[in-house]
């Protein structure tokens, strides 16, 4: 079972419209009529994720950068879960990044995150990232067009060192609606044992809906590149994120090819049987 995700891939320079992109596409798999084969096909994706992942930690030449970007209430705490959370602990490291401190406004906006990119043999997850330099700060306009501007050329740079250093960057929008995200919201207030997921402000980002769309369509266009392509992936369906998300970190990780680094001992002089 294999998801097309050539076609959530940007294209460097192409913007795209989000508008016109079913949030809730499956590619034509059902959830009750092909749920057992998805369930199948995530484990094994899950497996597949752990075996690569210790072949990375062992080798300790490569890393991995996972950027996770979204409206409220999409679905980035879940993908972290359900998608990474099998992985050895050990080395995944998971960062959110809340509103700047002082000391951290105080240095350039990269800095921050620079410090948090995985080293060689991990996995890094960025739940929110820089990209919120060029998405909440452009949409309420808290610096000038020009240093928006500039931004976008940084983050390329930042993602082409990176990239550079042996770091395998992907990024991924969860794409979700805007009705969608109500009913998300409308949830959280049902139950309160969701109540702390809940937030009156972001009814406050909410009203400003179409400005972020228009916010994330233009940073796709500008940032996603060859060396840090961005995938826009439907996830009002979770199972059908999972599946995709899964498909497409095995297969990135497939790429990267780490291996495991040959003894600095003959394993023929030690045999099993002769240990005591």
């Amino acid at each position: 079972m294999k998801i097309d995700l050539d076609r959530y891939r940007i294209r460097p320079g192409k913007r795209p419209d989000l508008g016109r992109r079913d949030s809730a596409n499956t590619q034509g798999l059902d959830k009750q009529d092909d749920r057992e084969k998805v369930e199948e096909q995530i484990a094994e994706y899950q497996e597949r994720l752990r075996a690569l992942q210790e072949r990375l930690y062992a080798e300790g030449k490569q890393s991995l950068l996972v950027v996770l970007q979204a409206m409220d209430a999409a679905g980035k705490d879940s993908t972290v879960k359900h998608v990474l959370g099998g992985m050895n602990p050990n080395n995944v490291r998971v960062w959110s990044f809340k509103t700047p401190t002082k000391v951290e406004l105080s240095h350039d906006f990269l800095w921050r995150v620079h410090k948090h990119a995985p080293g060689a043999g991990y996995v890094g997850v960025f739940n929110r990232s820089h990209y919120e330099d060029v998405l909440i700060v452009k949409v309420h306009g808290w610096v000038d067009k020009d240093t928006i501007e500039r931004r976008y050329d940084h983050i390329n740079h930042f993602e082409e060192l990176l990239a550079d250093g042996g770091t395998r960057v992907v990024k991924i929008m969860l794409h979700v609606s805007k009705e969608y995200q109500l009913g998300r919201f409308r949830r959280r207030l049902r139950k309160p044992e969701k109540h702390w997921k809940f937030n009156p402000a972001d009814l406050t980002e909410r009203a400003l809906w179409n400005e972020y769309q228009d916010a994330f369509e233009i940073a796709l266009k500008k940032t996603s590149t060859e060396a840090a392509p961005w995938f826009v992936i439907p996830s009002e369906e979770r199972w059908f994120r999972n599946l995709a998300i899964s498909q497409l970190l095995v297969k990135t990780l497939e790429e990267m090819d780490p291996q495991f680094p040959a003894p600095d001992f003959d394993p023929a002089a030690y045999p099993p049987e002769g240990i005591e």
